[in-house]
């Protein structure tokens, strides 16, 4: 059995072929420039511009107590960090590295949970505010505490 024409029609001749030398150098090209590509937006860090969500450190001390001391331990990229009750309202802000507070039944509601968030933006559009979310330009919850009866 004389397997040679079969293979001609499989695979073709050397007139058939479909990927020429040619073609194949162009497609070398091109995954080599896109392979460039890819690592050069690693290398280059392009991505970071991107506004990164704010950072700040929080002492909280007492938690799930009648009485908690919060203090702004390091401020990172926030410009300050806001106690924040349950619905959102802005409780008290701390703007500079060490200043702490003590809440208890007389400052904030009790039986109450309550979260520390960093913010970025103007301090006096975020004090009091009835929405962080609305006031800061970007926040994030950096500690959290429950204030007891």
């Amino acid at each position: 059995m004389d397997l040679t024409k079969y293979r001609a029609k499989l695979i073709g001749n050397e007139e058939e072929r479909a990927v020429s030398p040619v073609i194949g150098v162009i497609l070398m090209v091109a995954i080599t420039v896109i392979l460039a590509a890819v690592i050069a937006a690693f290398v280059l860090d392009m991505g970071s511009g991107l506004d990164d969500e704010p950072r700040a450190s929080v002492d909280i001390e007492g938690d799930g107590t009648p009485t908690v001391e919060v203090q702004l331990t390091n401020m990172d990229n926030s410009d300050g960090v806001a106690v924040v009750d349950s619905s959102g309202a802005v409780q008290d802000t701390f703007v500079a590295t060490g200043g702490s507070a003590t809440y208890d039944g007389s400052t904030l509601a009790t039986d109450a949970d309550y979260t520390v968030q960093a913010f970025q933006g103007d301090e006096s559009d975020v004090s009091g505010a009835s929405n962080i979310e609305d006031a800061a330009a970007s926040n994030a919850i950096v500690g959290e505490f429950t204030l007891t009866s």
